[in-house]
C-alpha cells in the first residue's frame, strides 16, 4: 500500500482496476473502535484500580481529571467489560447541557403532529404519550433493572449547578417525567438511550433500581465546589512515563513499533514532563503512520512530525 492516497492532481489512482480509488483508505484504526463487552487496551497507572474499587465499594461517582487524551474516557469501557455492565451510557457535556438532558426528553411537538395528522384513522395507542418520551443516558441506567455504567464527559463545561443536581437525583433515587405524571394512564413503555424499552411506574415517576456506575471526566477547565467533591472518589490521570508511553504503543500497535520508535517515544514523554499540551494518541498516531506498511518516506517523516506532534493550545 503506498503512502500518497492523495496526490493533489485530481486523478483517481487505483492499484488494483477492479477497485475504486477510495478502497485503498486504510480502515478505522483499533483504538478509535468501541466493540461492547470487550476490554479496551489501557495502561493502568499507579492507585487508579483502588480509586475504582473505592467509588465502586462505596457506590460513589468517580472523579477522573487529566489532561485531554489520558484515557479518562476510556477507563469506562474498561470497568464495563470487566464487570459485564453492558453498553456504556454516554453523555458529553456542553456549556448549553441541562439536567433534563440526562433524565428524558419528552417529544412535545412530536405528539401534537401524530395527533393531528390521525385524528381521522387513528390506531389505538398510536399518540399515547409514552411514545414520545425517550429516557436519557442517566435516566436509562437509573430505570434499568441490570446495573449500568454511565460516562458523563467533560462535565467541567457544565454551568454550575449541574454537577451537584446530578448527584442529588442519584441519591434521591427518582425523578417525575411531568407528562407522564399528567397522562395518569400509567404503568408506562418508553424507549431508553440505548433505544431498549423500559417501564415507568403509572405515577410517572421512574425510581431507582441501582445506583449506577459513574465516571465523570474533567480537563480541569474549572473548579467544583465542595459539596460536589466530597461525594465523589477523585483521581487525577498522571501524565505517563517514557515506559508507560511504550506499553501504550506496544499494546496498540506492537512491541517492534514501540522500540523502534524509541527516541520518539522518549522526546515526546520529556515534553509531557515540560507541561506541553499534548494527548497520548497523538505519538500513537505518529509511530501507527511512520512504521507502518506504507510508511512515508523521511521528508514526509518531518512534515508528520510537525502536523501530528504540536501543542493542542495552538490553532
Amino acid at each position: 500500500m503506498s503512502w500518497d492516497l492523495f496526490v493533489g492532481d485530481g486523478t483517481p489512482h487505483r492499484e488494483d482496476p477492479d477497485k475504486e480509488a477510495w478502497e485503498r483508505i486504510p480502515p478505522l484504526r483499533s483504538w478509535r473502535q468501541r466493540t461492547p463487552g470487550k476490554a479496551p487496551p489501557f495502561d493502568m497507572p499507579d492507585g487508579l484500580a483502588d480509586a475504582v474499587n473505592a467509588s465502586l465499594q462505596l457506590r460513589r461517582p468517580l472523579l477522573l481529571s487529566g489532561g485531554p487524551g489520558s484515557g479518562k474516557s476510556t477507563l469506562v469501557d474498561l470497568i464495563a467489560a470487566e464487570l459485564e455492565l453492558g453498553t456504556v451510557l454516554r453523555w458529553h457535556i456542553t456549556s448549553k447541557s441541562v439536567l433534563t438532558d440526562a433524565l428524558y426528553q419528552y417529544d412535545a411537538l412530536g405528539r401534537l403532529h401524530a395527533t393531528q395528522a390521525t385524528e381521522q384513522h387513528a390506531e389505538p395507542g398510536e399518540t399515547d404519550v409514552a411514545n414520545f418520551v425517550t429516557l436519557g443516558p442517566l435516566g436509562t441506567a437509573l430505570a434499568a433493572k441490570k446495573l449500568r455504567a454511565v460516562l458523563i464527559d467533560e462535565i467541567d463545561k457544565s454551568d454550575l449547578d449541574l454537577p451537584g443536581d446530578l448527584l442529588n437525583v442519584m441519591e434521591n433515587g427518582e425523578f417525575p417525567i411531568p407528562a407522564l405524571t399528567r397522562a395518569r394512564s400509567g404503568p408506562f413503555t418508553v424507549k431508553g438511550d440505548d433505544r431498549e424499552p423500559y417501564e415507568v411506574d403509572a405515577d410517572g415517576v421512574v425510581r431507582r433500581q441501582h445506583f449506577p456506575v459513574i465516571v465523570f471526566t474533567s480537563n480541569g477547565e474549572r473548579t467544583f465546589s465542595p459539596p460536589f467533591l466530597r461525594r465523589c472518589i477523585r483521581f487525577r490521570m498522571p501524565p505517563p512515563g517514557e515506559g508507560r508511553l511504550a506499553r501504550i504503543v506496544g499494546a496498540h500497535l506492537n512491541s517492534q513499533a514501540a522500540a523502534a520508535e524509541h527516541e520518539a517515544i522518549v522526546t515526546f514523554a520529556d515534553r509531557l514532563r515540560n507541561n506541553d499540551q499534548l494527548a497520548i494518541n497523538q505519538i500513537l498516531e505518529f509511530v501507527c503512520l511512520v512504521t507502518g506498511k506504507s510508511a512515508p518516506d523521511s521528508e514526509s517523516r518531518k512534515q508528520l512530525e510537525k502536523i501530528l506532534l504540536q501543542e493542542l493550545s495552538g490553532t
